[in-house]
């Protein structure tokens, strides 16, 4: 007997990709809609993304697919937007200096739209 997990053809790995992908925007949906009912606020709305972002890769490194760097990165930025936005509310204050949370989300934002044109196609 076989581990299906590591057999298998480009075509099964296209599909169960589609799957993951189509799987983890169904859930992005459903924790934003839950997230406007609720009215959970930013802190907790960011952290749940980016808990999916994670789970996502998870479950891709689980069915031995390539890890997204990007999703990945993403995932990581939101967990900590998530817990900066929750932090801020408990303590009353930014935990860092005052606007820094904006200039990083530009200077990340700048950076991935610099990588994406200077990219070179192979």
């Amino acid at each position: 007997m076989t581990n299906s997990k590591l057999d298998q053809t480009g075509e099964d790995r296209r599909a169960l990709i589609k799957k993951l992908d189509a799987a983890g925007w169904g859930i992005f949906f459903i924790w934003i809609g839950i997230a406007f009912l609720a009215d959970v606020g930013w802190g907790v709305g960011l952290l749940g993304i980016g808990i999916i972002m994670l789970g996502i890769q998870i479950g891709r490194m689980h069915f031995n697919l390539p890890v997204e760097g990007f999703g990945l990165v993403m995932g990581i930025l939101f967990v900590v937007a998530g817990v900066w936005e929750l932090l801020k509310i408990n303590l009353g204050q930014e935990p860092i200096p005052d606007g820094l949370m904006p200039v990083l989300s530009i200077v990340v934002g700048v950076a991935l739209v610099a990588a994406a044109l200077l990219r070179r196609q192979h």
